[in-house]
Order: structure tokens, then sequence, then C-alpha cells
């Protein structure tokens, strides 16, 4: 019986790393606080002085009805994927010069990814 144990701890070592490494929604939800003054997360919820976020994972740039982009974001042809959006989150104006969104960006990986799982999520 032993033995048979013995086997599958390597299969759980790997396990453990990639379950801590998991983006957590609701440290994406802490993160998201830094963003409230600007945008809205909530289904239906108005424009702020930026554009309401909810749904935006997988949806193409500068296309929320009712808000007003840059020329420049309007013109990159970018879509928000995971991988443009951890970019975005790293340094918005590195991704687009000229846009109009003034943020510094979030250094953070783990903060990053954590706020893109919160984004994925449905918000009532």
């Amino acid at each position: 019986m032993m033995r048979k144990f013995s086997l599958f701890l390597p299969l759980i070592a790997l396990a453990g790393p990639a379950a801590a490494q998991a983006p957590d929604a609701a440290l994406g939800k802490r993160v998201f606080m830094r963003c409230m003054a600007c945008h809205n997360v909530a289904a239906n919820a108005p424009n702020k002085i930026g554009p309401n976020l909810y749904g935006i994972v997988g949806k193409k740039a500068a296309a929320i009805p009712g808000f007003r982009y840059s020329t420049a974001l309007q013109k990159s042809g970018i879509s928000w994927d995971v991988a443009t959006l951890d970019k975005w989150l790293t340094r918005p104006s590195a991704v687009v010069p000229g846009t109009s969104m003034v943020f510094a960006g979030i250094g953070k990986p783990e903060e990053r990814q954590a706020l893109i799982a919160y984004l994925k999520k449905p918000t009532p």
C-alpha cells in the first residue's frame, strides 16, 4: 500500500504550485478598487471617466457604446484578451502610445492576473 501512495506524491507536488498560482478573483476585486474612480464593472452601469468594463475580456478595444475613446485606442486594432490586458495593466501607454488613459500601471503580476480573473467573472 505504501508503494502505491508514493507513486502519487510527485503528482500532488506538481499540482500544488499550479493551484497556488491560480488567479484570485477576491484579490482582483480589491485591486479593482484602484479603478473604481474611473470605471464601473456592473452590467448596465453607466460609463464614468472611463468606460464600463463589464464583459470587457474578449471584446475589441474601443467598442463600448456611448464612450468617447482616444483616436490612438480606436486605431489600435487590439482585443482585450488575457495577454493584452496583462500588458495594458502593466503600462497602458506602452501598449497604445497616445492613449488618453492616465494610469501608471500595476507592477505586480499576481495583482494583474487577479484583476483579469475578476473582470472575467460576471458582475451583477
